[in-house]
């Protein structure tokens, strides 16, 4: 991760010296490839983390939905009623390329409604490599409406490696934990 940010720092630090030069190019600058904005870095595997990433890639407007799934679709316990599923780039191109499993950086949202289109909660899933070996390097949050986590009945905060959540998506460990729909060109159901 600190990795991570030194290259973004280092990559805004040559856009801001590219910028200040009016125009004006040196052998250090000319050979640079054209600079984008740079993309909201990948989360730490804590809950505030992951809720600040969401909020900071604004994700309902940015992301895709799961192919096949449109919004307020049919669901079932324990998410909700109602779901709908957001994937970031790193999922979606997964899916569309018909991998049969996420790539270190893929992110699920599933956001958890009630029977009156109510949001619950908001449930995500973010692969990071290494993380959790046993359960497919998943980490697991749930957050109430407001971005707080969930709380377990013991107060402990809905985040990391869930047994619950684990032990549920161990069943389709074989799609890479996600029951949404089949990976691997299975498309939406």
């Amino acid at each position: 991760m600190r990795i991570r940010r030194m290259t973004a720092v280092a990559a805004l630090a040559v856009v801001s010296v590219a910028a200040c030069g009016g125009g004006e190019t040196d052998s250090a600058t000319e050979d640079m490839p054209a600079m984008t904005a740079a993309p909201v870095p990948a989360p730490d595997t804590t809950g505030a983390a992951i809720w600040a990433h969401l909020q900071g890639s604004d994700y309902q407007a940015n992301w895709g939905l799961w192919p096949g799934k449109g919004q307020l679709y049919t669901g079932g316990e324990p998410h909700g009623m109602l779901l709908t599923t957001y994937m970031n780039d790193a999922a979606m191109e997964a899916f569309n390329s018909g991998a049969t499993t996420m790539p270190e950086g893929a992110i699920v949202v599933k956001e958890n409604y009630m029977p009156d289109s109510t949001l619950a909660a908001v449930t995500v899933m973010y692969k990071r490599s290494g993380y959790n070996a046993d359960h497919n390097d998943w980490f697991f949050t749930k957050h109430l409406p407001d971005g707080s986590l969930d709380q377990m009945p013991n107060g402990m905060g809905m985040e990391g490696r869930l047994p619950g959540c684990q032990n549920c998506h161990q069943g389709v460990r074989a799609n890479d934990y996600l029951f949404t729909s089949p990976l691997g060109g299975g498309g939406g159901n």
